[in-house]
């Protein structure tokens, strides 16, 4: 045929031909599909099949007409002349030979699934589109459940028509393209029956920090449009890519999205309509972790194969979707993702609020980074007008009509939609911050108000009523030096990992498990574990907070190696230390049915805390629960860069207890290369340091509790608060004194406490004595590199001299 092909007949160097969308499908359907990736048939109107309608139609010079002069900034005469050119080519009727070609074609493709007249999805693919540094992504229109061939005609000629539409044009404006250098390939393509199902987006890297050890997969009910166009807040799934090549199941995280609605077939009409979806529904996972794992392994050697065929490292966005008749899996669209592989040299940028207001939304944060202007309600695209530079842009939802709104925007707020929105992948374009999936933005944001937007506290986007004071700092990764001794990161919110992952550090020095539990848990795990003892009232709660887990010690589990496994995920392969939980009893009885298993004690600090709960009658069960969660991450994740510590062990014996207690929940020290850390903060901890060295494979200096105990010092008492002082002549001599007999034992010696992030100088006397880590605050770790750097040098120039 002269102006169609079937997509298994092109590839990505046919792009000229058949468009970057329909080129890319071509390439995956030749290349892929015999590595197990399903890709649904179809064929392409060629571009030449485009010009050769203009040409014949007469419509080329009344488009150059149109579009002379045209002013992209005077929204009325954008969408004025983008109008006059749309009416010319709906007007006109396509070339007989094409659309002789074009019906042939649709019949063969029916056929080919059995079926005298089946369901097509209608795309544009312009020759300009998806390439590596621009995306058209949603420029042009597409079409769903067309069905017969009138119909098909019909919606390829609209296709033709919105290379025109006032988002179009101005996009090519933007990006500097000339409009007839620019020419459309239509994708007629098997639908998959995804309104029964599910369908939704893949990332392989991570969409906030650009990590490109994660594979991001987005799922939501229906079709995939409601995904794109940002209408739900889809369920995420984070899968780590490195070990999921090494053939592990490495879904370290889960987030369970609302999925509001649903685009499903409307059968009376031959097209498509949103319904709500239930409840009951909306609480249930939207894919399986089979599934998952089953697209993130087609992403990589999706991947894979574009790396090849580029010669370079090139992340993809993909999208997919399920068929609910026969239950496969297809992958519909592929193309290179635009935004963060393009950053060659990425500085990173450290964003800190340092003062809180009324919370006005809070929703999902895109960007990590804060922004304070003026709230601007704004309800339709054609209120540009209304959008001042720098003003913070609230609305429902945006789509392609919204970008010159939103260029125009310090920051960005939608009430729906999630991380592969519309509203979020331009937000990351343009470099601002967004919260998205925020409820009802519009009500509860003032008009004019004077707001903050902070992206930089997690996963929750919060937007706080006025201008509130916040610290930036950026670092050049590339410029930093690189000292003998390892400068690694504490690490507590695992949200933060993947950016944190971006600084140059060794890896994690402290993880604090009670971040996670705190977090990601929530409930005391005795409540789990003796359920049955509980109040009606505290079961009623337990019952809420585990929904959607029929095993309640499972949720424990589940939860806590998700929190866990983000954050060695993000620093694979450099290793990362977990501290198991060191909550006080009064810590522990705030957590949800803790009350009614923890002691009332005088002095929480010194008392049932850290080791000594971890083998006790009284708690060793929710230990193991802490155990099996570990395990899971390094045995079913692979990330056996996970290591452990133990905090506040009091004498060698407790230690023993200990790790007999691991043992037991099939956790022991040196089976699959598991390091078991100690906590140094009680003088025992330095005093036998030679027997604490036997049993464990390194120490790490807790200079909190250390100083506490060494000085008699409450640290929480405000009354002797100006004698607490690491830099204590003896809060010293016991740190030289563990570094030296560790180090004549065979072992490592880090410290994790604050002391180093807080005093400079104090870091430098541990690396003068020989210390092997210093795990920081991240807002510490530039100066403090530097001063370590500044430190071995003298260090090195004074050996030198004395040689």
């Amino acid at each position: 045929m002269r102006w169609i092909r079937r997509l298994e007949d092109v590839a990505m160097n046919d792009v000229p031909l058949v468009g970057g969308k329909n080129a890319s499908l071509g390439e995956l359907l030749r290349n892929l599909t015999p590595l197990g990736v399903n890709v649904p048939a179809g064929f392409a109107v060629t571009a030449e099949g485009y010009r050769h309608f203009v040409a014949s139609a007469g419509l080329g010079a009344r488009i150059r007409e149109a579009l002379a002069g045209i002013n992209k900034d005077d929204v009325d005469d954008l969408v004025r002349q983008t109008a006059r050119i749309r009416e010319l080519m709906l007007g006109a009727p396509l070339p007989r030979d094409l659309e002789d070609e074009l019906v042939a074609s649709y019949r063969a493709l029916s056929q080919r699934y059995g079926e005298d007249a089946t369901d097509v999805a209608v795309r544009s693919s312009a020759t300009a589109e998806d390439l590596p540094n621009a995306s058209f992504a949603g420029q042009q229109e597409s079409f769903l459940n067309v069905r017969g061939a009138v119909f098909v005609v019909e919606a390829v000629k609209k296709a033709f028509a919105s290379l025109f539409t006032p988002r179009a044009v101005s996009y090519r404006l933007d990006m500097g393209f000339d409009h007839e250098g620019v020419a459309l390939s239509v994708g007629v393509q098997k639908m998959v029956r995804a309104d029964l199902a599910s369908a939704g987006v893949i990332f392989t890297l991570d969409t906030e920090s650009g990590h490109r050890g994660m594979i991001l997969v987005s799922s939501s009910l229906g079709l995939g449009e409601s995904v794109v166009q940002g209408r739900v807040v889809p369920d995420l799934f984070h899968v780590h890519k490195p070990t999921l090549r090494e053939g592990f199941r490495p879904l370290v995280r889960k987030t369970l999205g609302t999925k509001e609605i649903r685009l499903v077939y409307d059968e009376g009409n031959r097209q498509v309509k949103n319904v709500r979806v239930p409840d009951e529904e909306r609480a249930r996972w939207s894919l399986s972790d089979d599934d998952v794992l089953t697209l993130a392994r087609w992403a990589a050697l999706i991947e894979e194969h574009y790396a090849r065929a580029r010669g370079e490292d090139t992340p993809m966005d993909i999208e997919w979707a399920k068929d609910g008749r026969s239950g496969d899996l297809f992958v519909v669209q592929a193309r290179p993702e635009t935004v963060h592989s393009q950053r060659k040299a990425p500085r990173v940028r450290l964003y800190h609020i340092k003062e809180k207001g009324e919370r006005l939304a809070t929703g999902l944060a895109i960007g990590e980074s804060i922004a304070a202007g003026r709230a601007r309600i704004v309800r339709d695209p054609r209120q540009i007008g209304e959008v001042k530079p720098g003003d913070i842009l609230v609305t429902e939802t945006t789509d392609p009509d919204w970008e010159p709104i939103m260029k125009a925007a310090a920051g960005i707020v939608t009430e729906r939609g999630g991380r592969t929105s519309h509203a979020a992948i331009v937000a990351r374009e343009l470099g601002l911050p967004a919260v998205v999936g925020a409820g009802d933005a519009t009500r509860t944001i003032p008009e004019g108000a004077e707001v903050t937007i902070s992206c930089a506290e997690g996963e929750a986007g919060i937007v706080y009523r006025g201008k509130l004071a916040y610290d930036l700092q950026e670092i050049d990764p590339a410029a930093l030096p690189r000292p003998r001794t390892q400068i690694m990161l504490n690490v507590g919110n695992p949200e933060q990992a993947s950016h944190l992952s971006l600084l140059p550090s060794a890896g994690v020095g402290l993880a604090r498990m009670e971040f996670i539990f705190a977090s990601y848990v929530g409930v005391h795990p005795l409540a789990l574990t003796r359920y049955a003892t509980l109040a009606p009232s505290v079961q009623r709660e337990v019952d809420r907070a585990t929904a959607g887990y029929a095993d309640k010690t499972w949720f424990l589990v589940d939860r806590l190696s998700q929190g866990i496994g983000t954050i060695a995920a993000a620093f694979w392969p450099r290793p990362v230390i977990l501290r198991f939980s060191d909550f006080k009893t009064n810590e522990y009885a705030r957590l949800l049915g803790g009350a009614r298993f923890e002691p009332s004690e005088e002095n929480p600090m010194l008392g049932w805390r850290g080791a000594s709960r971890y083998y006790h009658p009284g708690y060793k069960e929710g230990f193991l629960l802490e155990v099996a969660a570990v395990k899971r991450v390094r045995e079913e994740f692979g990330l056996t860069n996970l290591k452990v510590m133990i905090p506040f062990c009091r004498t060698p014996e407790e230690g023993d207890r200990v790790l007999e207690a691991m043992r037991a929940g099939g956790l022991a020290r040196g089976e699959r290369g598991l390091e078991v850390y100690v906590m140094a903060e009680i003088p025992s901890n330095i005093l036998l340091a030679e027997e604490f060295a036997r049993r464990f494979d390194g120490f790490s200096i807790g200079s909190n509790d250390l100083t506490q105990l060494i000085l008699g010092v409450d640290r929480d008492s405000a009354t002797v608060a100006p004698l607490f002082d690491e830099r204590s002549g003896a809060v010293k001599w016991a740190c030289a004194h563990l570094i030296e007999a560790a180090h004549a034992a065979g072992r490592k010696v880090g410290i994790c406490g604050q002391a180093p992030s807080d005093f400079p100088d104090f870091a430098a006397f541990l690396v003068e004595r020989g210390i092997d880590s210093l795990s920081l605050s991240a807002d510490a770790f530039v100066r403090t590199t530097l001063r370590v750097h500044e430190v071995e040098q003298r260090a090195g120039a004074g050996a030198g001299a004395a040689r």
